[in-house]
């Protein structure tokens, strides 16, 4: 299964005709754009699965935002999102665990992403004290060639102090300063978004990403650990 040349165009009609009227209008191009990407989608658990049998067993509906904006306290009135966008991870969408999100966007903006985005404090708290405690660990996660390769250097919105309880020379300083925990793999040429091999090569760049989700994974889920401030 890949993404339909037909789905790509409805996006990109979406984008240009971000309206009530046109996508009333265009319904069936809608609705057919949708079963695509939840066929998709299916396949892309069904592949994660293999390494990551926590996902298995999910349906796609669970994972699949919907298209939907919340337009009532934003200045953006548009009220479609121009993307299809799902949330593979134990639960679904709605879950707190670390998982792996893909998001097609024409124009050169779709990606795969994956990780702990915006975590609860208590969240980040966790993941914190995990990088601090298991620093060797965390590093060699994000620092093996594969993984440098296809996701580049974490980033993101940071403090600029050291948080509350780290030690400000801690080795992975730059890190513990991050508000979020995820990597990013940008899919910047659309014509791959229909290739015949897209899935596999998603599912494979997911499979590299797994040690990292599974490090945060098990942060969450771990006793609290203790971060020794030095003095």
């Amino acid at each position: 299964m890949t993404i339909s040349k037909e789905t790509i165009s409805f996006l990109k009609g979406l984008d240009e005709n971000n309206n009530r009227d046109w996508l009333q209008a265009n319904k069936k191009d809608f609705e057919n754009a949708k079963d695509n990407f939840a066929a998709f989608t299916g396949e892309l658990i069904a592949g994660i699965s293999q390494f990551d049998p926590a996902v298995g067993g999910l349906m796609p509906d669970a994972c699949i935002f919907r298209i939907y904006r919340d337009i009532r306290f934003s200045k953006d009135k548009r009220p479609y999102k121009p993307n299809f966008g799902a949330y593979i991870s134990p639960g679904g969408r709605k879950t707190s665990s670390p998982g792996y999100y893909f998001h097609i966007q024409p124009g050169g903006q779709s990606f795969l992403a994956g990780g702990k985005h915006m975590p609860e404090s208590s969240e980040l708290l966790a993941m914190r004290r995990a990088v601090a405690d298991r620093t060797d660990e965390f590093l060699k996660i994000i620092g093996a060639r594969n993984f440098k390769k296809l996701f580049g250097e974490m980033h993101g919105e940071k403090l600029k102090t050291a948080p509350k309880g780290f030690p400000a020379d801690h080795p992975a300083i730059e890190y513990l300063k991050l508000k979020s925990f995820t990597v990013s793999h940008m899919v910047d040429d659309d014509k791959m978004l229909t290739a015949p091999d897209f899935p596999s090569y998603l599912v494979n760049t997911c499979k590299e990403m797994k040690p990292f989700i599974d490090f945060l994974r098990k942060a969450l889920s771990e006793p609290e650990t203790v971060v020794r401030v030095r003095r």
